[in-house]
């Protein structure tokens, strides 16, 4: 088992406010679960699997984004901070993970920061489609689902956070996320809360 999807418990202390999500006005965003990430998304497949068929039964319509570069020139900051290790479109590392339970209907947002919102239209799109909150799945948990969270709370969304269906390199990191997002900016769910919460919701 990966030491993220370890029970954590360090966050809960900061996690003082409990809501659940609105079917008819949420959306769900799969973050980047891409071959490049796979060592750390396929411990957690399951629980995304799980949240994403759960979220369809409910009618919420799921969102994957896919972060690739077409060349250094745009990864910005990212060129200096991951110089070597960025993710070129057209190869397989950017390519979802086959595993993921995805399908021709869903819409897949590229990205080329840690942000899913920064020039990719999504924002537009979410308001087009009458969504008001988001729940947040993927990798990684601190860099682009941690992003994409802080800047969905602070364009206007409700932000749900699962906590057993992201991943990132290290326990450490998950939990630091976990308790900043619990913190100011996200209300936690997992798999078992998620499926509570949305029994019934059609």
């Amino acid at each position: 088992m990966s030491s993220s999807l370890k029970r954590c418990t360090s966050y809960t202390k900061y996690e003082i406010r409990k809501r659940n999500p609105e079917p008819k006005s949420c959306a769900l965003l799969v973050i980047d679960v891409q071959n490049h990430f796979s060592s750390m998304a396929t411990p957690i497949l399951h629980n995304l699997n799980t949240t994403i068929s759960l979220c369809r039964r409910a009618s919420i319509p799921v969102i994957f984004t896919r972060h690739c570069h077409k060349s250094p020139s745009d990864a910005g900051m990212l060129e200096e901070w991951w110089s070597g290790d960025l993710i070129v479109d057209g190869t397989a590392e950017a390519e979802l993970l086959e595993a993921l339970d995805r399908k021709s209907s869903d819409l897949v947002v590229e990205k080329s920061t840690y942000s899913a919102f920064r020039s990719t239209g999504l924002e537009e799109k979410l308001v087009e489609m009458g969504v008001k909150e988001v729940i947040v799945t993927g990798v990684m948990t601190n860099l682009c689902c941690e992003t994409t969270s802080r800047e969905a709370f602070v364009r206007g969304f409700r932000v749900f956070f699962s906590a057993d269906a992201t991943a990132t390199s290290d326990v450490e990191l998950h939990e630091a996320a976990l308790k900043n997002l619990a913190y100011g900016f996200a209300y936690l769910v997992d798999c078992q809360r998620l499926q509570h919460a949305l029994s019934g919701a059609k």
